[in-house]
C-alpha cells in the first residue's frame, strides 16, 4: 500500500509548524509498499543530516520515514529525502567488478580485480614510492570507511596524493574556521535558529540546498518574534525571496562588500570592544582596512546600493542576537577563504558567538565532508592536527604504532586539482577514484577527461553506477551505498548519526569498507611490531579505533559508540567525560583553539595563500583568541571584456545532488527537473536577441554548451547554469557546465573557482543543437 505524507516534488518546504516556544515534530514519510520492518538511519542528500527509518520490505527499500525524536529535523524530510532511496532499485547497478580488456570494459571476479590493483600498487611504489599513486575520494563515505582509507592511504601507502571531491565544496569552510578559530568545526547549533533575532544568509541558497534546515528557518519566518533576515546572493533564489534585505551583487566581490558591512559596524559602534578586546586580536589591522570600504565604493564595485548595505549593517550591527550562513556563492568564488573570515569577523566584532541564538555557520555541502576532515581523508591531519607540528605528527604514530617517517608530513599534502594536474604529468601513475564523478564535477572538463583518458594512468573507479568517469576507468569496483552498509557521518552542526545496514547490496557489490580491509589485507601492511597496520574488520571497530585519535582533540569523540547512538537523536561532539551528552556550542566560554601548540594551522596569507612558520606564530601566540582576518578586496582573474561580455555562476536545483548520479534515477526527482537551463537578465536578452525557452550557446575559453534560456532571477551581465547534468543518460549535447569553468583555486583553501568565468552567448535553432555531440560517449560495460 502505497502512501505519502506530503507532496513533496510539488510542496517542497511542506506546511509551516510556526513556533510556540519551540520547533514542533511533523514526520514526514513516503512508501510505495508497507513495510515489514523499519530501520534507523540518517539521509544522506545534503548536509543537514536529517534523522530517518528506512522501510524494508522482503528485502528491498520501499519507502522511509523522519525520526521524530532527532534534534536535527525532527521527522522532516525534503524531496531528495523522501525519493532518493529509490536509486538503491535502479537496473543499471554496478553488480560486478570490470577489467578493461582490449579496450572494454568487462566481467571479472573480485579476485581478478583486486589482485590487478595490488600488482600495480607495488609496482608503483617499488618504482616511484607511494607518491606514485593518487585517491581522489568522496564527501557519501561512513566515518568508519574514510578513517581506514586514511590510514592505509596515509600511513599504508606513505602518499601526500590523496583529497575529496569535499575539496570542491567546503574546503573553504574548514580554511577559513581555521584561520579565525584555530581549528575546524562549527561553532554553532541547528537550535540557534529557533532563538535567534537575525539571519545573515551569503553565498548560499539554503531552501534549495538545504531543504529541512530551511523548513526551520520559515517557521521561525511565519512565526512569532520573526527574526530579520538579509541575503547576499547575485541571484533572486527561493531564499533570497523570503528576505526582508537582498544585497544582489556582483559575481566575485563578496570581499568588498563585507568589508564594507564591517566598516559600517565600527563607523555605527555596533561593535563589543570588551570582548574584542579580551578574546580577540587584529582588531586594528582589520581596522585599517576596511577603513576604506565606504558604502559608495562598495556600489562601484559590487552594485549593491549604499542605502541597502547601511541598512544591512543596521540589521546586523542591532541585532541582539545573530545566526549566520555560507556556502558555495563564497566557497566557489573569487578570494574564497578571505570572504568567509570576514563572515566570521562580523560575528566577533559583535561578539555573538558560542551564545544561544548566535553562532556562524561555515556550512557544508555533502552529508559526511566533516567526517573527511575529521579522519584526514582529505587535506587535513587526523583529529584537527596540525601537519606542520612535528609533535603532532609523532601523537598520530604512537597512536598508531608506526614510525613519524612513515607518514608523509612537513607540508601540506596535495589537493584535488594539484593531483589531477600530477596525473596529467605523469608524476601520479595511479588514480583511485571512490565514489565521485570527476568527469562531470571537476573544471574544464575537456581537460579532466584528457588526465583521466591517459593510457599511461592506471584508473580506478569504485563506484554504484557506470559514471562518466566509471567508463574511463582500467579498474570498476562495484560499491555498495547508503541504506546497504552500517557507519557514521557527521553533520553541519557536529551531530553524529548512525546508519544502519537495511538490505543487502545488488549482485557482488561490496561496502566501500570492506573493499578498504580488503586492499590492506592483500598489501599487507603492517605496525611497527609487525601486526596488521589496519587491525579492526567491521564498522564498529573502526569507529573505536578512530575515536581513540580525537581524544583530548577539539572533534573529541571518545564518549560516543555505535550503541550510544541506536534508538534515539544524534549526538553532538565534541562528546566525552565531561560532556558526555554532547556540546550545542563552542566557544561558549570565549576561548578558542589558537595556542600555537594546540592550533590546527599557523595561517595564511589570505591574498596570496603564503603560510605562516611554526616560529612566526609562536612569537606573536593568540593563546587562545581568536583572529580577526582582514583582507583587501581583489578583482576577478578572468574579468569581462570585448570577446567575452558577461560572466557566469552555477549552482544547485533543489531536486538533484551533485551530478545526478543517484537522484537523476529517481523518477520523481528526475521528471521535477530533467535538464539544465541558462538564466538571463531579460535586458542581455533582448540585446542578444533571445526570448523565454530559445536555445542558447554559451562559450567561455574552455568550452561551449546548449542551454534552453529562462529570463529573469539575474543583474544585467551575469548568467547562470545549474552544475548538475552531465552524459550518462545522454541528451546528445554538450550540457556540463563545468566545460566552461576555471582551472582555478582559492590560494588558501585550493577550492576551484566554479562561481565566476567569463563566457559569450548567442541565440541558436533546435536544428543547430541537433547536430551537436556530447564530448564524451559513456560505454556500457562488458558481459
Amino acid at each position: 500500500m502505497a502512501r505519502e505524507t506530503r507532496d513533496s516534488i510539488g510542496n517542497i518546504w511542506g506546511e509551516r509548524t510556526p513556533y510556540r516556544g519551540e520547533w514542533s515534530a511533523r514526520v514526514d514519510e513516503h512508501v510505495v509498499e508497507e513495510p515489514d520492518r523499519w530501520v534507523q538511519s540518517a539521509c544522506v542528500l545534503c548536509s543537514n543530516g536529517c534523522a530517518l527509518d528506512i522501510g524494508v520490505k522482503d528485502g528491498r527499500i520501499v519507502g522511509v520515514r523522519g525520526r521524530e525524536v532527532d534534534r536535527v529535523n525532527r521527522g522532516r524530510l525534503g524531496p531528495k529525502g523522501l525519493h532518493g532511496w529509490e536509486a538503491n532499485g535502479s537496473p543499471d547497478r554496478l553488480t560486478h567488478p570490470l577489467v578493461r580488456r582490449g579496450g572494454r570494459l568487462e566481467r571479472a571476479t573480485w579476485d581478478e580485480a583486486m589482485e590487478l590493483i595490488v600488482q600495480r600498487s607495488k609496482e608503483i611504489v617499488e618504482r616511484h614510492t607511494g607518491l606514485g599513486i593518487g585517491i581522489y575520494n568522496t564527501g557519501q563515505l561512513f566515518l568508519e570507511e574514510y578513517h581506514t582509507l586514511a590510514v592505509l592511504g596515509r600511513v599504508g601507502l606513505g602518499t601526500r596524493n590523496m583529497d575529496g571531491n569535499t575539496r570542491l565544496c567546503t574546503a573553504t569552510a574548514a580554511s577559513s574556521l581555521q584561520e579565525s578559530f584555530g581549528c575546524d568545526g562549527q561553532p554553532g547549533s541547528y537550535s540557534d535558529i529557533d532563538v535567534t533575532d537575525a539571519l545573515l544568509l551569503v553565498g548560499t541558497n539554503l531552501a534549495e540546498a538545504q531543504t529541512v534546515l530551511w523548513m526551520r528557518m520559515l517557521d521561525r519566518l511565519e512565526g512569532p518574534d520573526r527574526p530579520r533576515l538579509v541575503v547576499i546572493d547575485p541571484r533572486v533564489t527561493p531564499t533570497a525571496e523570503r528576505a526582508d534585505l537582498h544585497l544582489q551583487l556582483r559575481p566575485g566581490t563578496n570581499v568588498a562588500v563585507l568589508n564594507g558591512l564591517q566598516h559600517l559596524l565600527i563607523e555605527n559602534g555596533h561593535v563589543d570592544q570588551k570582548y574584542v578586546q579580551a578574546h580577540t586580536v587584529g582588531f586594528e589591522d582589520l581596522k585599517r582596512t576596511v577603513g576604506v570600504y565606504t558604502p559608495e565604493l562598495v556600489e562601484r564595485i559590487s552594485g549593491v546600493p549604499a542605502e541597502k548595505l547601511r541598512a544591512a549593517a543596521e540589521i546586523v550591527g542591532t541585532s541582539p542576537t545573530l545566526v549566520s550562513a555560507a556556502l558555495q556563492g563564497v566557497y566557489q568564488s573569487n578570494q574564497a577563504t578571505a570572504a568567509a573570515c570576514q563572515i566570521n569577523n562580523v560575528h566577533l566584532l559583535r561578539g555573538l558567538i558560542g551564545k544561544p541564538g548566535s553562532g556562524v555557520f561555515q556550512m557544508n555541502g555533502q552529508p559526511t565532508a566533516q567526517n573527511t576532515r575529521e579522519t584526514g581523508a582529505d587535506g587535513e591531519l587526523v583529529g584537527f592536527r596540525n601537519w606542520l607540528n612535528p609533535e603532532h605528527v609523532r601523537e598520530v604514530a604512537r597512536l598508531l604504532n608506526v614510525s613519524p617517517d612513515s607518514i608523509p608530513h612537513g607540508a601540506q599534502p596535495a589537493h584535488a586539482l594539484e593531483i589531477f594536474r600530477l596525473a596529467e604529468l605523469g608524476s601520479v601513475k595511479m588514480l583511485w577514484v571512490i565514489c565521485t564523478n570527476p568527469a562531470v564535477s571537476l573544471p574544464d572538463l575537456a581537460r579532466t577527461r584528457h588526465i583521466l583518458a591517459k593510457e599511461d594512468l592506471f584508473l580506478v573507479v569504485q563506484d554504484a553506477f557506470l559514471t562518466e568517469t566509471a567508463a574511463l576507468a582500467d579498474v570498476v569496483l562495484p560499491a555498495a551505498i547508503w541504506g546497504e552498509k552500517t557507519g557514521t557521518f557527521t553533520n553541519a552542526d557536529r551531530t553524529v548519526h548512525l546508519s544502519l545496514k537495511a538490505v543487502e547490496p545488488p549482485g557482488e557489490a561490496k561496502s566501500d569498507l570492506d573493499i578498504f580491509l580488503d586492499y590492506a589485507r592483500r598489501m599487507d601492511f603492517r605496525d611497527r611490531d609487525g601486526q596488521p597496520l589496519v587491525g579492526w574488520h567491521d564498522a564498529e571497530g573502526a569507529f573505536d579505533a578512530f575515536k581513540e585519535l580525537t581524544r583530548g582533540r577539539p572533534c573529541d569523540y571518545s564518549g560516543l559508540s555505535h550503541a550510544r547512538l541506536l534508538g534515539g537523536s544524534g549526538i553532538q561532539w565534541p562528546c566525552h567525560e565531561g560532556s558526555p551528552d554532547g556540546t550545542e556550542r563552542l566557544y561558549a566560554d570565549g576561548v578558542f583553539p589558537t595556542r600555537w601548540g594546540y592550533c590546527q594551522t599557523y595561517g595564511h596569507d589570505l591574498e596570496v595563500g603564503a603560510g605562516a612558520e611554526q616560529e612566526e606564530y609562536r612569537a606573536n601566540d593568540p593563546n587562545g583568541r581568536a583572529r580577526l582576518r582582514a583582507a583587501a578586496y581583489r578583482p576577478l582573474h578572468e574579468e569581462p571584456g570585448a570577446e567575452y561580455p558577461l560572466i557566469l555562476t552555477t549552482g544547485r536545483r533543489v531536486y538533484h545532488f551533485h551530478t545526478r548520479t543517484k537522484t537523476g534515477r529517481s523518477p520523481e526527482l528526475n521528471a521535477a527537473a530533467p535538464d539544465g537551463f541558462v538564466q538571463i537578465n531579460p535586458e542581455d536578452a533582448g540585446q542578444y536577441g533571445i526570448s523565454e525557452g530559445d536555445w542558447v550557446e554559451i562559450t567561455s575559453r574552455r568550452g561551449t554548451v546548449f542551454e534552453r534560456a529562462r529570463l529573469g532571477g539575474v543583474e544585467p551581465g551575469t548568467l547562470f547554469i545549474p552544475f548538475h547534468y552531465g552524459y550518462w543518460d545522454d541528451p546528445g549535447r554538450p550540457r556540463a557546465v563545468n566545460e566552461l569553468t576555471l582551472y582555478e583555486v582559492d590560494p588558501v583553501s585550493k577550492q576551484p573557482h566554479y562561481k565566476a568565468s567569463a563566457v559569450r552567448v548567442r541565440r541558436v535553432t533546435e536544428g543547430h543543437v541537433a547536430r551537436q555531440r556530447q564530448p564524451q560517449t559513456v560505454a556500457g560495460q562488458g558481459d
